[in-house]
């Protein structure tokens, strides 16, 4: 075994590193796959999606990471993450020490009441995918459309494309709303944050 820490690994500057965490069951692997794929439309930017399975599939904190770089991405892993999004109370406290400093936390306020810092952007999307949309199962698409009007890591129209690409049959306008829903949603509250700042 190597005595190099992950820390004493060099991470290039032009690396942008994402974990969506959750618990089993709420699609964040395939909203990863979807980040992923819309990201990877744009030929100047590389991109590898990982996901934790195991015990985490039947409930307990699960993870996806996406890393996205405008070279060659040597290392798979997330080694510092520059986003965090959090859709349980456990997925944050388990992941939240991997989010670098000065990192973007994005937390669903519905299902997570504390978090170790206040420089964070909270969504009810579980809440918004209930009551606006009566589909609870779209909070992962609504987190995605708030993670690229935050972040500015992929445009609109790209991830629009590539949620609508893969769903199932019947859903499509559902998907659409969740998307521009949080992406609206997620622009407000840039907006409100940088306002304030």
């Amino acid at each position: 075994m190597s005595n190099v820490s992950l820390l004493d690994v060099q991470v290039p500057a032009d690396r942008f590193e994402i974990r969506l965490s959750g618990s089993g069951g709420q699609g964040l692997v395939l909203a990863a796959m979807l980040l992923a794929e819309a990201i990877g439309s744009d030929p100047a930017k590389s991109v590898i999606q990982t996901k934790s399975y195991g015990p985490e599939a039947r409930g307990g904190a699960s993870k996806s990471d996406v890393v996205v770089s405008t070279g060659e991405i040597y290392y798979q892993k997330a080694l510092q993450l520059d986003l965090l999004l959090a859709m349980t109370q456990e997925s944050l406290n388990k992941y939240y020490p991997d989010l670098k400093k000065g990192g973007t936390l994005v937390i669903d306020d519905t299902l997570v009441s504390k978090t170790p810092t206040d420089d964070y952007y909270g969504l009810s999307f579980t809440r918004i995918a209930k009551d606006q949309l009566k589909n609870v199962m779209v909070a992962n698409v609504i987190s995605l459309g708030a993670i690229a009007a935050i972040t500015n890591v992929v445009p609109l129209d790209s991830l629009l494309k590539a949620v609508l690409a893969r769903a199932p049959r019947g859903t499509e306008e559902v998907n659409r709303q969740a998307v521009e829903i949080g992406y609206q949603e997620g622009l407000a509250l840039k907006q409100q944050k940088s306002a304030t700042a």
